[in-house]
């Protein structure tokens, strides 16, 4: 572990002025807090804060940040509390790691609405102050570094949150170093062997054709003094992670991958970029679409730089990026730039973008929606897409994410523009609205007065403001229609538990669901974007629960072993009295399947994971979800009606999700709250009578199933 003295020299390298006391107090402070304490590994616990101030001091922070790593975990670890920060380290830093404490204690791989409101959460401290984040970040690589010492289902779950949220996060950030390092640590946890294959080819590739990357550095700096150009040329082979999800992208073998190095090319003047340009081009043949110039049009992240890909040696392929030493520092350091130091002052970097930039717009515009899913696309839009850059007639840089379309472009430009699109014009020649926009493309959007957004925008669009706009538009014109059918779900809904859906009833469920008023409550239950069992959950956390609680105890199948735990399969919702057979799980007990499912062929060389099973007979039957696929007539009225006889046929319908909707019907996903096969039958047989039912039938799923063992076997590989 790193002395204060130690991590005192590490800032005064690059800080002459830092507040040495300032940062021995905060090393003495953490370490009499944490004293006592062990990390999983046996470690004291104060060698993690000590590493993650290390971590930045690599960045080059300031001392408050350095501070804040020294105490992140102090308040939610220890006696310590805020009040105390503040008193002996300043509201500066009381806030950062406050701010840190209530970052740690998000669950962001939570179920999805509460995952929404958690990066609300999330978003807002970054808004505040960035250096939050960037201590936040350093805390997960450093645990990451160390993941081995935990147990094999939490190194799981933090790596698969590493993959899905911080890695992306830290991309979005530009700190694409940090990314990659992160990425690969996940990739090491949740994918070990194909990650040590492919470093095992490596090393074969390497032997059997020498050190490439040495060869072809020497060559691009001969080339780069040929033409007087003074550059640092840096060659490194790929991580791991980057290769296999290209393997993945592309379906195929590592052997057939040809760009697997990477090579930077840094130097003084922005002029000497293009000029070294030219010299590699000189000397190799550029690959024909792999040219990228994000120096005149810069990410929202602020990174610039020149890609293009060569065919080197033995026609290999090789990536090469070049820009000037400034924008490599912003490339590598990403918005820590920004508060990076310098000889004892905050460094004056001209391509340093404002880091609370994007995430201030990103706030103010998922604070126009509370949709959760909605929200959740755009943040992962925000964080994890490509950009392409196209022209408005005008000469504008519009800059969308890659595959956006002209509807994307007409809201980027205005949500007014995008609702009145009638069609569009793409470098002068008209396109459908479908169109996926290429970079460099001039878009002219044609409108008209009497235009509104069409429910089938939904399915082209990509972008999250758009999507939220067309939505709302959407929302706007059908509610009415929507607030009808939501009281009858709602009426549905909580009589079959007994209770009434009362005005004061839906105004406390609105309000619990941070909705507007109850017509706002009704129009999502009629427009599927609330489920009715949300609505009862909010009204009465409890008494759903303890309903099925006393199912569950009468839920009983004849065959398992004593103590032996199962569910019934996904793809197929066996019911009484299919015959069933179980398949024993690791982890789960034993899935329950119909004997006809599919889905069982999969474990047809395994007869030992094989019980015969029954279901019992019980006084109390319990109940189980099955789901029908509906297809229906688009009029007034039929979807309330279908909800009544469901109603009458005593079922609940537990679920209901649009999975296509068009202007003259609609097909349905309804999931039903049952007890047997009879019941099941009396609901289908009710609803085929119905005129404006085209199609009714029991969903069975056998992809539910097929596709988990795919990737479980991935995940094996």
């Amino acid at each position: 572990m790193l002395a204060a003295d130690d991590i005192v020299e590490l800032v005064n390298a690059y800080n002459p002025k830092t507040n040495a006391d300032l940062i021995r107090a905060a090393y003495d402070y953490g370490q009499k807090m944490h004293e006592g304490q062990f990390r999983k590994s046996g470690e004291p616990y104060f060698t993690h804060p000590v590493a993650v101030a290390a971590i930045l001091t690599e960045q080059r922070l300031d001392d408050a940040t350095i501070v804040t790593a020294l105490l992140h975990d102090t308040i939610e670890d220890t006696r310590s509390t805020c009040f105390e920060v503040e008193r002996l380290f300043g509201s500066e830093i009381a806030g950062l790691v406050d701010g840190v404490t209530k970052l740690t204690q998000l669950q962001l791989s939570s179920s999805e609405t509460k995952q929404a409101e958690n990066f609300r959460k999330l978003f807002m401290a970054m808004s505040k102050d960035l250096r939050v984040i960037l201590v936040k970040l350093s805390d997960r690589l450093h645990n990451m570094r160390t993941i081995k010492a935990m147990k094999a289902e939490k190194q799981q779950q933090k790596a698969r949150e590493t993959m899905e949220i911080f890695a992306p996060l830290a991309g979005r950030m530009g700190m694409q170093w940090m990314r990659e390092e992160l990425e690969d640590l996940a990739f090491k946890v949740l994918n070990p062997e194909a990650r040590a294959s492919i470093i095992r080819r490596f090393i074969t590739l390497q032997r059997e054709t020498g050190d490439v990357i040495v060869r072809i550095t020497g060559d691009m700096r001969n080339e780069l003094d040929k033409a007087g150009i003074e550059a640092d040329v840096f060659g490194r082979a790929k991580k791991p992670y980057s290769i296999w999800r290209k393997m993945e992208a592309k379906e195929i073998p590592f052997s057939r991958l040809s760009d697997i190095y990477g090579f930077r090319v840094v130097t003084g003047p922005e002029m000497d970029c293009y000029g070294a340009l030219g010299a590699i081009h000189q000397r190799w043949r550029a690959v024909p679409g792999r040219f990228k110039d994000y120096i005149s049009q810069p990410k929202r992240n602020g990174y610039r730089s020149i890609h293009t890909t060569v065919s080197g040696r033995n026609a290999r392929r090789v990536e090469v990026q070049i820009r000037t030493r400034d924008m490599h520092e912003v490339a590598e350091a990403g918005v820590a730039a920004h508060w990076s130091y310098r000889d004892g002052e905050r460094v004056q970097n001209r391509f340093a973008v404002d880091p609370t930039g994007w995430v201030t717009a990103l706030s103010e515009q998922l604070d126009q929606d509370d949709d959760h899913d909605a929200f959740l696309e755009a943040v992962k839009l925000e964080m994890y897409s490509d950009q392409v850059f196209c022209f408005s007639p005008k000469g504008d840089v519009i800059p969308l994410p890659r595959g956006a379309t002209p509807i994307d472009f007409a809201y980027a430009i205005h949500t007014r523009i995008g609702s009145a699109c009638v069609g569009a014009k793409v470098d002068g020649m008209r396109v459908p609205l479908w169109s996926r926009l290429k970079n460099g493309q001039s878009v002219e959007v044609i409108t008209a007065q009497a235009q509104v957004p069409q429910g089938t925008w939904l399915d082209i669009a990509i972008t999250g403001k758009a999507k939220s706009a067309i939505r709302r538009a959407l929302r706007d014109a059908d509610r009415e229609r929507y607030i009808l059918l939501g009281r009858e779900l709602a009426r549905a809904g909580f009589e079959h538990l007994g209770k009434k859906a009362s005005d004061k009833v839906l105004d406390r469920a609105a309000r619990t669901l941070r909705l507007d008023d109850a017509d706002t409550l009704l129009a999502r239950l009629g427009s599927a974007e609330l489920t009715v069992a949300q609505a009862v959950n909010a009204v009465y956390p409890d008494i759903d629960r303890d309903l099925r609680e006393e199912i569950d105890r009468t839920r009983v199948v004849v065959g398992l072993h004593h103590g032996q735990a199962f569910e019934r399969a996904a793809c197929c919702q066996a019911l009484p009295p299919d015959r069933i057979v179980g398949i024993t799980t690791r982890g789960k007990g034993v899935v329950v399947h119909a004997i006809d499912c599919p889905a069982l062929t999969q474990h047809e060389d395994q007869p030992e994971r094989w019980l015969d099973l029954r279901w019992a007979e019980g006084a109390h039957p319990p109940i189980y979800t099955v789901t029908l696929d509906l297809t229906i007539g688009n009029d007034a009225g039929v979807l309330g009606r279908i909800c009544t006889l469901i109603g009458e046929q005593k079922a609940n319908i537990s679920n209901l999700h649009f999975a296509d909707r068009k202007p003259d019907f609609f097909r349905l996903l309804v999931d039903l709250d049952l007890r047997d096969a009879g019941q099941l039958h009396s609901v289908i047989s009710a609803l085929g009578a119905e005129s404006d039912v085209a199609s009714v039938r029991r969903r069975r799923d056998t992809t539910a199933v097929s596709e988990k063992a795919i990737v479980e076997q991935r995940i094996r590989l």
